[in-house]
């Protein structure tokens, strides 16, 4: 049994974080290879390692004194090393990168470091060896990952060392300036390892045991998820849901690797199980609700549409020429409508609706605004009789009205329109419905 270990910010903010995080590798000799993030707030006042960073960095890009703003960083580690009683200095690397900093090596070095610098501290902590991800993670020209090269680079390496702490978030473009990935990419570098060390499991540790139904800034204390497969993280992550950074799915998709979400101030919670698929039944019939607010819909009317030829792609062709995303697309007989970010839409909207009444001829085009879209997902639901009924009679009883409502052809989601105001309250109903009445 091999397992790779990621560590979140929260996760490793503080001496007695580490220490906590040191109990859980030793407690299972499987974790053998270990991927931190840079230290983040150890209090709700508190700034994360990497926002110092980039404020630092802004200091020298702009030629002005940063070695004030360098001391506070330097002193957070420091703070670490102390409170792990480590025979262990810093004082080489930021040497090292008060130097880059004057030659404006750029934002994602800056942002790299807090890794870097976090990377060295955990393998010396464990006694495991340091791998910089920039000599195992590598970019092309154009700044897009190279799953490949990466992979056979760093399987080679791997097979050579037992136990090793590579660091999140970055790699190396191919005259070696490092590269980030978007923001919680921590998560793809542990997917990434996990893929090339052929491991059995990866587990990511963060500050909550896994995924929760819903959001719980919208419900107290939602229930938890045991089980969920890569298709329903997929949806409820595309429609706003977030514990894990999406993009890490796909390395381990590929090879049949589960993801395990922990909490390490709670390492003995189950947390979330992500797998390829399962016959494992949901508790509920859905797995998930999640949403997002802000978007337009434009209903384009028509007699007989649905005879002409090409009426959806010309409509669509229109949204793409001025590089709008079009989110959803329900349709009727006469009638379809295009849901679209109202923030990218309402810059355009003029330009549009004269490109849509050039290239089809409408009898008429409706605008509403200030909607939002909630994904109900659940692989229970395809066996469930009566799940859009169950949602729209909750509905009705919160008294929210329906905008629109789209099932997809797997039967894994349904797609629910309302107004921005109704939101919460949508989520709150359709919770109820499916998870505190069966409680």
């Amino acid at each position: 049994m091999k397992k790779v270990v990621k560590f979140g910010g929260s996760s490793l903010a503080s001496a007695e974080q580490f220490m906590k995080v040191g109990k859980i590798i030793q407690a299972d000799e499987a974790r053998r290879y270990v991927v931190p993030s840079a230290p983040g707030k150890r209090n709700s006042a508190d700034t994360k390692v990497t926002d110092m960073l980039y404020a630092t960095y802004a200091l020298a890009k702009d030629g002005k004194d940063f070695s004030k703003d360098m001391a506070f960083i330097k002193a957070r580690y420091q703070e670490i090393i102390n409170g792990l009683k480590l025979d262990l200095s810093l004082e080489k690397e930021f040497d090292e990168i008060a130097v880059n900093f004057k030659k404006k090596a750029g934002e994602n070095y800056a942002a790299s470091r807090g890794e870097y610098l976090n990377g060295i501290i955990m393998a010396n902590y464990l006694g495991y060896e340091f791998i910089d991800a920039a000599t195992v993670i590598f970019f092309d020209e154009d700044g897009n990952f190279m799953a490949e090269k990466t992979n056979d680079v760093l399987s080679e390496k791997l097979k050579k060392i037992e136990k090793a702490v590579i660091p999140g978030f970055y790699g190396a473009l191919p005259d070696g300036t490092v590269k980030t990935f978007s923001r919680g990419g921590s998560d793809v570098t542990g997917s990434i390892v996990a893929r090339a060390a052929k491991v059995d499991v990866y587990e990511n540790w963060t500050d909550v045991s896994g995924f929760m139904v819903c959001d719980p800034r919208i419900v107290d204390d939602p229930q938890a998820i045991d089980i969920i497969t890569y298709k329903e993280l997929r949806e409820l992550s595309y429609m706003g849901a977030s514990v894990l950074h999406e993009d890490a799915i796909f390395p381990v998709r590929k090879e049949g690797i589960p993801i395990n979400i922990k909490n390490t101030n709670a390492p003995e919670d189950s947390g979330t199980w992500i797998v390829e698929n399962t016959c494992q039944k949901s508790k509920y019939v859905i797995t998930g609700i999640a949403g997002k607010k802000g978007f337009c819909a434009v209903g384009i009317d028509k007699d007989m549409m649905n005879s002409e030829i090409g009426f959806c792609r010309k409509a669509l062709q229109v949204f793409e020429d001025y590089n709008i995303s079009i989110e959803h697309m329900p349709s009727g007989i006469d009638t379809m409508t295009v849901f679209v970010h109202q923030s990218e839409f309402e810059q355009k909207e003029q330009e549009v609706l004269a490109g849509l009444h050039k290239e089809l001829q409408p009898d008429m085009i409706e605008l509403e605004s200030d909607l939002a879209l909630i994904a109900v997902v659940g692989r229970g639901m395809k066996a469930t009789r009566g799940t859009a009924g169950r949602i729209f009679s909750a509905l009705a009883h919160a008294n929210i009205n329906v905008k629109m409502i789209d099932q997809g052809s797997s039967e894994l989601n349904i797609i629910i329109g309302v107004k921005n105001e109704d939101f919460e309250a949508a989520i709150k109903a359709i919770y109820a419905i499916f998870v505190e009445v069966q409680l």
